[in-house]
């Protein structure tokens, strides 16, 4: 059975996060030749051009991480309107230098959760924006604007709704197919 490594980028650094939750959650829906590997964006210095040369170690790592992937997966919760400028420095240092995007070609879901009513769809907006200029393909259906609750989805992504559950279990499905192909 081959193996499939999943670069995770969660978009909250927040604890309790909600999208990290959502990460978990998911991770339990997918086949057993997926492996999620989360990429740590927290430790990530604000992107300058001027250390492209020698390169920070947490820009570098996220960038092996990245590279060594077969698929990405971004779960983002929507800060005014948009991404969280953490996950936008993540993606900028993943571009770096010209030339040698980590993300080209790579395979990639975008998904996320907030208390909000429309969930995150602006932030996966601008999200499948970025991505689509980074080269990175983006699954675009079914689209997941989770709307959570506390105990939605607990701190291990157990889903508490049978209904929330069998509709991430056919986004996985998709996503699985997507990577695959």
């Amino acid at each position: 059975m081959s193996s499939h490594t999943i670069a995770v980028l969660v978009g909250s650094l927040r604890a309790a996060s909600y999208n990290l939750r959502l990460a978990r959650a998911l991770e339990k829906l997918m086949p057993g030749d997926f492996r999620f590997d989360y990429v740590q964006i927290g430790e990530l210095p604000l992107y300058n051009q001027d250390h492209e040369a020698d390169m920070p170690a947490p820009a570098a790592r996220l960038k092996r991480q990245v590279e060594a992937a077969q698929g990405l997966l971004f779960v983002t919760p929507e800060y005014n309107r948009s991404i969280p400028g953490v996950l936008k420095n993540a993606i900028d240092w993943g571009s770096r230098p010209y030339g040698k995007s980590s993300w080209a070609g790579k395979p990639s879901g975008v998904v996320g959760a907030s208390p909000g009513q429309i969930g995150t769809a602006l932030a996966q907006q601008h999200l499948r924006n970025i991505l689509a200029a980074q080269g990175s393909p983006t699954l675009t259906t079914p689209e997941v604007f989770l709307q959570v609750t506390d105990d939605l989805i607990d701190q291990d992504g157990n889903l508490s709704l049978p209904a929330t559950r069998d509709f991430l279990q056919s986004w996985v499905d998709r996503y699985v197919a997507w990577v695959k192909r």
